[in-house]
């Protein structure tokens, strides 16, 4: 088998986990084209902590399928003759996989920060996401609920009693 394939199911699988691990964090400053237009539901509050948390990477396949992919072809070129080969092709695509699976969800983590914030009136929520607007404790928020809940930095002006 050429050397230049496996280099380039290599290339590919790193393009396709690369593209992966670009995929936007839940975020106060991002929608997604179906959440435009929709209704939500405003509530204020203020930020009472944060920290800093890891969402988990994703599971798409495209690791488990890119590793199976490539450790089949480096496998192939074990050993002498064709059973040899195709046992070394079996055993390659196996360990490819597994080894796939995990760099995909390693490479895909992101980080976000969860935030504690007591509602004006009302109880205490936590939202995890991207802190793109430089929130800290103390900050007020506006409360968006829709088809998902977010924060934002409340801009409004103070309303007179």
């Amino acid at each position: 088998m050429p050397t230049s394939l496996p280099r380039c199911l290599a290339l590919a699988l790193a393009v396709g986990l690369g593209a992966a691990a670009c995929a936007p964090v839940h975020s106060g400053d991002t929608y997604s084209r179906t959440q435009a237009g929709q209704e939500q539901r405003v509530a204020k509050g203020t930020i009472l902590s944060l920290r800093e948390v890891k969402l988990s990477g994703t599971q798409t396949g495209a690791g488990t399928v890119g590793g199976g992919v490539i450790g089949g072809a480096a496998g192939s070129t074990v050993g002498q003759g064709a059973r040899a080969n195709i046992a070394g092709a079996a055993a390659g695509a196996v360990l490819g996989a597994v080894l796939g699976t995990m760099a995909e969800s390693k490479l895909t983590e992101t980080a976000a920060t969860e935030f504690t914030v007591q509602e004006d009136g009302a109880g205490m929520i936590a939202v995890v996401q991207a802190n793109d607007q430089g929130l800290r404790e103390g900050d007020r928020v506006a409360i968006l609920r829709g088809s998902q809940v977010r924060i934002v930095r409340d801009t409004a002006p103070a309303r007179s009693p």
